[in-house]
């Protein structure tokens, strides 16, 4: 396993992790569930220590890919940049979620505004880490880089699909 290997087994769970953090905090939020909002921002807090274990893989898969054919040092670049403003968003949140947490450890209930106020903060850093999970896609996958279009003959390649003949 080289760096790269490492960025990519990685870079998903933030992204994915915080939308499913949000449905968890907005669903605690509507049933009014204490424990699930303690569980959706513990679950933030974690979150914000991955998307800075991202970041920091990036630069090693910087150096891996860089050599590669048809891979242009703007788009790792923008990645780059996009990855950092990113990561220093969750870990907001994760700092947020936590003191949260320690601050409401006693009575165990965590005020409903509270939980909305975070709910609505999280969309910031889950905005940021979607743009910056794109703009990493565009690295090696043409087909996500702007201007890019299907080759010619592709769209009828993907209807002939070979049919089962009967015995």
């Amino acid at each position: 396993m080289n760096p790269a290997h490492l960025h990519l087994l990685v870079n998903h769970l933030p992204v994915i992790g915080l939308i499913i953090a949000i449905l968890l905090l907005a669903a605690a939020t509507l049933a009014r569930s204490g424990a699930l909002v303690r569980a959706s921002l513990g679950l933030l807090v974690f979150l914000a220590f991955a998307a800075v274990a991202v970041y920091l893989t990036g630069e090693g898969a910087e150096e891996v890919v860089e050599r590669l054919p048809d891979v242009d040092d703007a788009f790792i670049e923008g990645h780059e940049e996009a990855a950092l403003v990113a990561a220093i968003a969750t870990g907001a949140l994760g700092v947020v979620s936590l003191a949260g947490l320690w601050r409401f450890r006693r009575p165990r209930t965590i005020p409903g505004r509270f939980a909305i106020l975070l709910l609505i903060l999280s969309l910031v850093p889950a905005a940021l880490l979607t743009w910056t999970a794109h703009l990493g896609g565009r690295i090696r996958h043409q087909e996500a880089r702007p201007g890019w279009s299907a080759p010619a003959g592709a769209e009828e390649a993907e209807e002939e699909v070979p049919s089962e003949s009967a015995p």
